[in-house]
């Protein structure tokens, strides 16, 4: 079943921000702005157990910016309460 949502103004623009559509890239799968790398590889990437910093690592044009608010607009639990940054290296 599809799941649909009124998506405010903010979050569309907040969305856009972080994420282009366009049939002449990768044949319109969304991907991060700026890059060709598609959502779907951070949700791929994360659900084999991998970190957003180690995304972050790998994809670097891409922005801890953009991951949240990809993330935001979909109000989902943030990141980090979702546990999936690294925990800081001086704890």
């Amino acid at each position: 079943m599809a799941y649909f949502k009124v998506v405010t103004a903010e979050q569309k623009s907040r969305l856009d921000d972080a994420v282009w559509v366009s049939p002449q890239r990768m044949s319109g799968t969304p991907c991060f702005r700026g890059t060709r790398v598609p959502i779907q590889s951070l949700i791929d990437f994360l659900e084999g157990g991998e970190t957003i910093d180690e995304f972050l690592k790998l994809y670097p044009p891409i922005t801890r910016e953009q991951l949240l608010m990809w993330s935001e607009s979909f109000q989902a639990p943030t990141l980090e309460e979702m546990a999936l940054f690294d925990p800081p290296s001086d704890v």
